[in-house]
Formats: structure tokens, C-alpha cells, sequence
């Protein structure tokens, strides 16, 4: 159990209300860029916006997805690896995304694009 000093952060958290809204593609893309660009989240881009303190950095940079048992069967499969090795899939994943991301942005750098 955690120190009882913790808890009025605990209960803080407790009190934050979580917004959503209906906004146009155009400007949930123009959030997500301009977050991406300034290495923000989306909802610390949309708290500078709205001028409110905020994080400046992510605190945990990562990308998540799900993936299925026949996700992995089929990285698997494109990586010659056993479909139960998870971790050797997660690297192969790991690197690919990076490759994707490095050959994205030197074809955004490109003239003329």
C-alpha cells in the first residue's frame, strides 16, 4: 500500500475530467501534427493551445498497437521466426517501423513533393 502523503495526489486525479470533442478531421490532424512536430501529445497540445500548464516533453515516447495471434503468425511468417518468439517479432517490428519512419521522412525533404 502507498504512503498516505501520495494520496492527495490520488485524489486529485480522481477530481480531472476527461473532455472529448467532435471536431473536424482537418483540425484533429492539424492537433496531431503540430504535437508531433513540438514532440507533444496530443492533449498537451490541445492544453497549450488553450493556453493551461502542460508537459513539455512525453513523458513515455512510444507507439502502441494490438496485435493478434494472427498478427503474429503472420510477422512471424515475414520474419522466418517461431510465431512464439514475441520478443526477437517485437525487434523485427521495432526495426521496421524505424526504416518506414526514416524512408517517410527523407521523402518529405525531398524537393518537389
Amino acid at each position: 500500500m502507498s504512503d498516505k502523503k501520495d494520496w492527495p495526489k490520488e485524489v486529485e486525479a480522481l477530481k480531472a475530467v476527461q473532455l472529448a470533442f467532435d471536431l473536424s478531421s482537418d483540425i484533429q490532424r492539424a492537433f496531431r501534427v503540430a504535437a508531433a512536430m513540438q514532440d507533444l501529445n496530443t492533449s498537451a497540445m490541445v492544453r497549450k493551445a488553450l493556453n493551461l500548464p502542460y508537459r513539455r516533453k512525453r513523458i513515455r515516447p512510444r507507439i502502441t498497437v494490438t496485435l493478434h495471434e494472427e498478427d503474429f503468425e503472420q510477422l512471424a511468417a515475414r520474419y522466418n521466426l517461431p510465431a512464439d518468439d514475441r520478443a526477437a517479432i517485437r525487434q523485427r517490428v521495432a526495426e521496421e517501423l524505424g526504416q518506414f519512419a526514416t524512408a517517410f521522412l527523407a521523402d518529405q525533404d525531398t524537393p518537389g513533393k
